[in-house]
């Protein structure tokens, strides 16, 4: 982020980054204090979120709250906004990003754990717009922008559970965008493509993956690169860029919309 222009598109505004400990969302934390927000990053690990707020307020002078917050725990949601809301005053943006992944064939996942996807992707991406909804109809304004994913536009092999979440996220951000628009509130939605470099495809995927198909991990991830029209992986600034976009005044007429950041593998 060092080499990106710095416009302050966003000065003084106040946002919640919801999975903002690490990976993306911290990645997301940071650029919208560099585009001038005071941040309050929740996650439900306190650690992560209390580094990236140090960061942002030791990097771009702005104010910054760690928060603990499961979002699938509505009193904790609740109560997290709140704070927000009395130590900065107002919140004006919403990035939902707090997600997880549970793959398996149908055969073979526990209900509980598809169950628990759904829980946390899509009831909690709910549960953190009705608050911060809340929150934001008194000033008459506000943006919310869901982390969707390109799985929320076509099927994901063996990963029916977070495909089937990030489907019914984009259902519910054209539903509140609809709710909401002659109130002063934009509601869309991002979808990436496959973040390669990041934690969840270094850690986990690329490892099951490998052993699936008896490649070596390059293999694999040279695989998913040629999936891409444009040749190369999706990167956290990618996905930033995009967020900030729909943040802006810039996108000031648009609303209700799943904007895809995938190098052209998703072209509706």
């Amino acid at each position: 982020m060092s080499g990106q222009k710095v416009c302050r598109r966003l000065e003084g505004r106040v946002a919640l980054v919801t999975g903002a400990g690490r990976g993306l969302g911290a990645a997301l934390a940071l650029r919208l204090a560099q585009e001038g927000a005071h941040v309050a990053a929740a996650d439900i690990m306190l650690d992560g979120v209390e580094k990236v707020a140090a960061e942002c307020t030791e990097r771009y002078g702005v104010k910054a709250l760690p928060l603990k917050c499961d979002v699938t725990d509505e009193a904790g949601v609740e109560a997290a906004v709140g704070r927000i809301v009395e130590e900065m005053g107002r919140l004006d943006i919403l990035v939902a990003n707090a997600g997880i992944v549970v793959p398996g064939p149908i055969t073979d996942i526990e209900v509980d754990q598809w169950r628990k996807c759904i829980e946390v992707n899509l009831v909690g991406y709910m549960i953190c717009a009705k608050h911060a909804v809340r929150a934001m109809l008194w000033q008459g304004s506000g943006v919310i922008v869901q982390i969707n994913s390109k799985s929320g536009k076509r099927g994901s092999s063996k990963n029916s559970a977070y495909a089937a979440s990030k489907f019914g996220g984009i259902g519910l951000t054209q539903s509140l965008a609809l709710e909401l628009a002659e109130r002063g509130i934009r509601v869309n939605a991002v979808c990436p493509g496959n973040l390669l470099s990041g934690k969840l495809w270094q850690e986990q995927l690329f490892p099951q993956y490998a052993e699936r198909w008896g490649m070596t991990v390059e293999e694999v991830r040279q695989k998913y690169i040629e999936q891409v029209p444009m040749k190369r992986e999706c990167t956290e600034k990618d996905v930033c860029d995009a967020v900030i976009f729909l943040c802006s005044d810039e996108s000031s007429y648009i609303t209700g919309q799943a904007l895809n950041v995938d190098g052209g593998q998703t072209m509706h």
